[in-house]
């Protein structure tokens, strides 16, 4: 019989026992937020939490899951609950994944580590980014035990594109994630009114400072010449040039299962599968990119109806409560990733705020699973949400 939900009500009312009015750590989003603002400067806090433009984008992504609601069942045996999801033949505890967020260092000085951490002591995959603090093979033995999957960002040099999929490999992740929004980065107000650009500061590098490949490229090695480095990165980050053709090749160069993020038009998405693509991840990259995007979540009714119910979707942006998650499966998804609020954790206790934040989450999701009147994630459909008219 599944407690979780109630186990972690227990736990946290059992505090007042001891002479305590409230809990140690914030428990809504908008608290996480707040104090992750509080804690964090002007530079980093904007790079976390600002967006492309006038950020309609970020705004779509939640006013997207406000239009659905959610249709309750009663009197129904709700005591065995299953949080379990399968992606390409194996079973996750939950639908929740830690998407890739890059450059943590300026959120806690843990960095990565801290998150990958607190996925593998809750059970929830681990999503490494190209750009992290810290380097891949680390953050691989720090999320061991739960699956570990690896975003690419395809830059311009081929030669650190095809290093980075041999190290992902030898490491142990068991897919890649290629992100293909980020050709250049969007216009991000907030950053350009700070003059915060944290790789400039040698922040989220240290995949590259790392790669023999990358090395090769500089005269002298970044501990010799660490501003030199940062202006190589600079120069190989990015890829406005990437094509579909460049996709192909990657997807040659991999046995791994390979998901494309960032992707929402279903053309691209059904492109996409006829490449080889084993999987797509719904994203707007969290309203960081093209100001006035879609929301991710409407793109993944669109692709749902399109490509029928079996190829893997996964969705990402906006995701702000376990309703949404629910939301999101009922609707299509077979996973959902977690972004700016464990980022906001991370900023507020490391690696046991990550921890605490997917505690709860994992609780409210169990509990507003059964109190919707289903006992297994699967057996959501469109029947659980109906559309405001």
């Amino acid at each position: 019989m599944s407690r979780l939900g109630l186990d972690a009500q227990l736990k946290m009312y059992a505090q007042s026992l001891t002479g305590k009015s409230t809990w140690d750590w914030p428990v809504s989003i908008e608290d996480w937020r707040a104090q992750a603002r509080a804690t964090l400067a002007d530079g980093p806090w904007g790079y976390l939490e600002g967006g492309a433009g006038a950020e309609q984008t970020m705004k779509n992504n939640r006013t997207a899951f406000d239009q659905w609601r959610i249709r309750p069942r009663m009197l129904r045996n709700v005591a065995d609950r299953d949080l379990q999801v399968e992606l390409f033949g194996k079973t996750f505890a939950t639908p929740y994944f830690l998407a890739p967020i890059g450059v943590q260092s300026i959120l806690h000085s843990d960095a990565e580590s801290a998150s990958a951490k607190a996925a593998a002591a809750m059970h929830i995959p681990f999503i490494t980014s190209t750009v992290s603090s810290v380097d891949l093979e680390t953050l691989a033995r720090d999320a061991n035990g739960v699956e570990r999957w690896f975003q690419l960002y395809p830059g311009r040099d081929p030669a650190i594109v095809r290093s980075f999929l041999r190290r992902a490999e030898a490491a142990g992740y068991t897919a890649i994630v290629v992100t293909v929004d980020t050709t250049m980065l969007g216009w991000r107000e907030t950053d350009l009114r700070n003059l915060y650009l944290p790789f400039l500061f040698a922040e989220g590098v240290a995949n590259f400072f790392t790669d023999s490949a990358f090395r090769a490229r500089l005269k002298e090695t970044p501990e010799q010449n660490r501003p030199a480095a940062v202006q190589e990165f600079l120069s190989v980050y990015v890829n406005p040039a990437f094509t579909w053709d460049d996709l192909a090749d990657i997807r040659q160069q991999t046995q791994l299962p390979l998901l494309v993020k960032g992707l929402t038009h279903v053309d691209d998405v059904q492109q996409a599968i006829a490449l080889g693509a084993d999987g797509v991840i719904l994203s707007n990259h969290g309203g960081r990119q093209v100001d006035g995007a879609i929301s991710s979540l409407d793109a993944l009714i669109e692709v749902r109806q399109h490509i029928g119910p079996d190829f893997p979707l996964l969705l990402d942006s906006g995701i702000r409560h376990a309703a949404d998650a629910l939301k999101a499966i009922a609707l299509g998804a077979n996973a959902v990733l977690i972004g700016r609020p464990y980022g906001y954790a991370l900023a507020v206790g490391g690696q046991a705020g990550v921890q605490e934040l997917l505690s709860q989450w994992v609780a409210e999701l169990d509990l507003q699973l059964a109190l919707s009147g289903f006992s297994a994630i699967r057996d959501l459909d469109t029947t659980y949400v109906t559309r405001l008219p």
